[in-house]
């Protein structure tokens, strides 16, 4: 072999290499997950105002506005539908890893699984919910990459046996600079692309229970890789922290707004 061949065959090696020196490890993926949980857990209570916005094929766009309760210490979720009026007093809530929804217009209440689409717009109850990443999944390193001018940790995660997950495989972009998620894929157990989702703001405000920032995906834009047609548009139009009612995790409360 030639100096210039012995040259190239190094730096081949060197280039082979490279990737797998920035990989993640085990460790710290696990990290990473933990990172992105705590950076969006409040250790209070949470409220926000949504807006979500459906294309459906064939059918006229929609918009939606509800309030979120969250008092994520007791893993409770409440949504509670407000716009539009046909909506109105509609909700769901989450109560010992059950999902419920409530119609106002039966008076019925029926438990509902994780796949369920709320409103019957393309986001599901973790849209909504706390992450808990690090707790239902297990990551592996897929590499880095550019996403636009980010760039990214790509990894796949794969839910833990027993854990009850709207989607068991899911792959995320993370980018390297703040940990903010910024694309997410969903994968059915037969490994179809069910859903697309990107996160292009996020947005901070400090917590006084926490006694540090809490982070949240002011908007995330939802494309369903069923039907190519239907996306949601999610907007978190504004965030509280402040302590909620004790009685607002319960079915009487729900029931109580759409009368």
């Amino acid at each position: 072999m030639t100096p210039r061949n012995l040259l190239s065959a190094a730096l081949a090696a060197v280039l082979l290499a490279a990737p797998a020196a920035f990989a993640l490890d085990a460790a710290e993926l696990k990290k990473t997950l933990e990172v992105i949980d705590d950076r969006q857990r409040n250790s209070g209570d949470y409220k926000s105002l949504v807006y979500l916005e459906q294309k459906e094929k064939d059918k006229a766009d929609t918009v939606r506005e509800a309030l979120v309760y969250r008092r994520d210490a007791d893993d409770k979720l409440m949504i509670l539908f407000t716009k539009p009026k046909g909506e109105a007093g509609k909700g769901y809530l989450r109560l010992d890893k059950n999902l419920w929804i409530y119609d106002p217009n039966v008076g019925k209440w029926e438990r509902r699984t994780e796949r369920e689409r709320i409103a019957g717009t393309d986001s599901r109850r973790a849209d909504f919910d706390e992450s808990r990443l690090a707790e239902e999944y297990d990551a592996t390193y897929e590499g880095e990459e550019a996403l636009g001018k980010f760039q990214v940790h790509k990894m796949s995660l794969k839910a833990r046996p027993t854990i009850d997950v709207a989607y068991p495989v899911i792959k995320l972009w993370v980018d390297k600079e703040t940990t903010n998620v910024l694309k997410r894929q969903e994968f059915a157990l037969s490994g179809r692309l069910m859903r697309t989702l990107y996160y292009p703001k996020w947005q901070k405000l400090f917590s006084e229970s926490k006694g540090a920032d809490v982070w949240y995906p002011q908007e995330i834009r939802i494309y369903d890789e069923v039907e190519k047609a239907n996306s949601t548009v999610i907007l978190i139009k504004s965030v509280d922290l402040r302590s909620l009612e004790a009685n607002i995790f319960t079915k009487a409360w729900l029931e109580s707004k759409s009368r």
